[in-house]
């Protein structure tokens, strides 16, 4: 499903940079870890850099004498970022999108959405997944192409069905973390019952 916000902001590589800086508010990036991140070409990156440089969104920075290269973070005094990461975070709204990506990975018994698709940045989990038969690479690329999209790296943990009624009856704190806090289920083939 296509993210209706890049035929706004003009591009899907504009859209991404523009997500990784705001989400990532104290981190800085060389040119090509822009691009890995974003999953977007280094040509493409330079271009949308130099762009988001331009209208001062981000700024230039050099960690050290030695450091090589340039080094892009957010620019801090730039007065739209707040409404700008008001706008770009619909991770809420693209959770459903996720499961679809995933879902193919394997037998998913339990999938669980918390963190940043529930609006709580600091949580330590953002997706629990438990199933038989997961494919972990699939799930990992799954994940990762997501993230390329938001801007924002996932915690998630994925565990098999035996390892997690375990876990929740030993009262485990990884998932009590996600039980006890704001979270959306979006599949439970277990009916555990903790909506």
């Amino acid at each position: 499903m296509s993210d209706p916000l890049e035929k706004l902001f003009g591009s899907s590589p504009r859209l991404k940079l523009l997500r990784l800086f705001l989400f990532n508010p104290r981190q800085s990036f060389t040119l090509p870890e822009v691009a890995q991140r974003s999953r977007i070409k280094e040509r493409e990156a330079r271009r949308e850099l130099g762009l988001l440089l331009q209208i001062q969104v981000i700024k230039k920075v050099r960690r050290s004498a030695r450091a090589m290269g340039a080094r892009y973070i957010l620019n801090d005094s730039f007065r739209y970022a707040g409404a700008l990461k008001h706008l770009l975070l619909n991770a809420p709204e693209r959770g459903n999108d996720l499961y679809e990506r995933v879902r193919r990975a394997g037998t998913i018994k339990l999938f669980v959405l918390a963190g940043v698709f529930v609006d709580e940045w600091e949580e330590r989990l953002d997706i629990l997944v438990v199933g038989d038969r997961i494919n972990e690479r699939k799930l990992r690329e799954g994940v990762r192409r997501f993230e390329s999209e938001i801007g924002k790296e996932l915690r998630y943990a994925l565990l098999t069905t035996d390892d997690f009624f375990y876990r929740l009856n030993m009262n485990d704190h990884l998932v009590r973390d996600v039980f006890d806090y704001p979270h959306r289920i979006i599949e439970d083939k277990l009916n555990i019952g903790l909506k």
